[in-house]
């Protein structure tokens, strides 16, 4: 088999596991979203666009973290975290940045026990 069968098989799991959670097969950036959103707290209430994506990227450096990528830095005022990058992310083609971030929230889901 193989590494991205493997990687698609699981990546096809978590997938059917959050349609039964949420009814509907939700994208990377959907599952980034629902992650930034767990960080934060999981209050699920309306979002701007702006925030949307803040807690995307607080979703994708909260899946780096654990390679050691990023690590937070502190938390504004309001709650939100801030990170630094803590070493360069390697130089992939578009599908190869797909898989890895992939290979990253299923790290994450594993580490929550989804």
């Amino acid at each position: 088999m193989h590494i991205n069968d493997d990687l698609q098989t699981r990546w096809w799991t978590l997938e059917a596991s959050l349609v039964e959670k949420f009814g509907k097969k939700p994208d990377l950036e959907s599952i980034l979203f629902l992650i930034g959103i767990q960080e934060m707290g999981g209050n699920v209430k309306k979002y701007s666009k702006e925030q949307k994506q803040d807690l995307m990227h607080v979703a994708l450096c909260t899946v780096l973290s654990p390679s050691g990528y990023y690590r937070i830095a502190g938390v504004d005022k309001d709650g939100w975290p801030h990170f630094e990058q803590v070493k360069p992310l390697p130089v992939m083609t578009l599908i190869e940045q797909e898989n890895f971030i992939k290979d990253h929230v299923l790290l994450y889901f594993q580490q929550q026990e989804m």
